[in-house]
């Protein structure tokens, strides 16, 4: 009677009619054994192969938050909606969440154990907010389809933001420096061009390319929080000249030598701030300062909260109305008169 075969073991035979034995377990990668079956060599060979396949992870519990994260990014409404750096940002939260906590039954989750994961973070402010958000995805969901009573996000604040001038906006005279350091022709004026006379943010300005554009106007959707909103900005004349002089990518304006994107290092060598934002503000600035009103700030920039337009615009009045102020003071030419002397008190003696 043959001798049984060892499990896992598996013969096979090529096209130059030659046996050959691998080890596989169930559906994983398969171990080629390259000595003759039924040797010493062999049994050590198998053995070994054995010892190297990874242990098969059991399949999470349909109780525990790992179960209830995948059945999350399985749904249509909730997150396929999202946009795709929504999910990304989240997808990593979500990664270190079941690294740490995924064999934890999801019905233990409560308002302390949120707590809990916003102050480890809270050294990285960016960081708590993103975990903040990303279950408050998963709860609110998860409540609306009934698998748990309460959300345990509720109540739960965002951490503060510290507060700062935020990106350095450009100057007039860092566009200048900017512009002499890297003539039309160049990749680092192409950027500068493309985010001077757009209007985009940076993600979206090395988004765009020819393939937005039509009849001389340009469409594609820009991402803000995790809101789409479609603007549509026409090509200006100085922008294609500086597009027709190149150089540009296949699918992108804006790239490097090495096909990557430049912004940095160019501020750099140009002694400007650093910023691709600080050329955004510039931009709004320009326009407010020539008239725009805050709703074609908006339709211009994609913003879809008017505090930011009307930023830009009560700044721009400020100018012209403290412009319009001094020309009445000095109409006629007469002079702002000298303040007088203070009053002295009653029995003071001049000295």
């Amino acid at each position: 009677m043959p001798r049984p075969r060892p499990p896992h073991l598996h013969r096979e035979i090529t096209r130059h009619g030659k046996a050959v034995w691998y080890v596989r377990v169930g559906r994983g990668p398969r171990v080629r054994i390259k000595v003759d079956y039924g040797t010493p060599e062999f049994d050590a060979e198998y053995r070994a192969a054995l010892a190297d396949v990874p242990a098969r992870k059991a399949a999470p519990s349909c109780s525990s938050l790992q179960w209830l994260i995948t059945r999350y990014r399985e749904t249509k409404e909730a997150w396929g909606s999202l946009s795709e750096v929504t999910r990304r940002r989240r997808d990593n939260i979500f990664k270190q969440v079941v690294e740490t906590a995924g064999h934890e039954p999801y019905a233990r989750i409560i308002q302390t154990t949120i707590l809990a994961g916003k102050e480890r973070r809270a050294h990285t402010p960016h960081q708590a907010r993103h975990l903040l958000d990303a279950m408050r995805g998963l709860f609110r969901w998860a409540h609306k389809a009934g698998l748990v009573k309460v959300d345990p996000t509720l109540g739960v604040s965002n951490p503060a933001r510290k507060r700062t001038e935020g990106f350095i906006p450009w100057s007039e005279a860092h566009m200048a420096a900017y512009e002499a350091r890297s003539p039309i022709g160049t990749r680092q004026r192409l950027w500068l061009d493309v985010i001077a006379y757009t209007g985009l943010r940076r993600g979206d300005a090395v988004r765009i390319g020819r393939q937005h554009v039509r009849n001389g106007v340009a469409t594609l959707k820009t991402e803000k929080g995790g809101f789409m909103v479609e603007v549509s900005l026409p090509i200006l004349p100085i922008l294609q000249a500086t597009l027709d002089a190149g150089p540009c990518g296949d699918l992108t304006f804006i790239v490097g030598a090495n096909g990557r994107p430049l912004i940095k290092a160019a501020c750099r060598a140009a002694g400007v701030p650093g910023s691709a934002h600080g050329v955004r503000k510039i931009a709004a600035t320009r326009a407010a300062d020539a008239g725009a009103t805050e709703a074609q700030l908006m339709a211009i920039f994609g913003w879809t909260d008017p505090k930011m337009a009307a930023l830009y615009t009560r700044t721009a009045n400020r100018k012209r109305l403290a412009a319009e102020a001094m020309d009445k003071l000095n109409a006629g030419g007469t002079s702002i008169p000298a303040p007088s002397p203070p009053v002295r008190g009653r029995g003071a003696k001049a000295k």
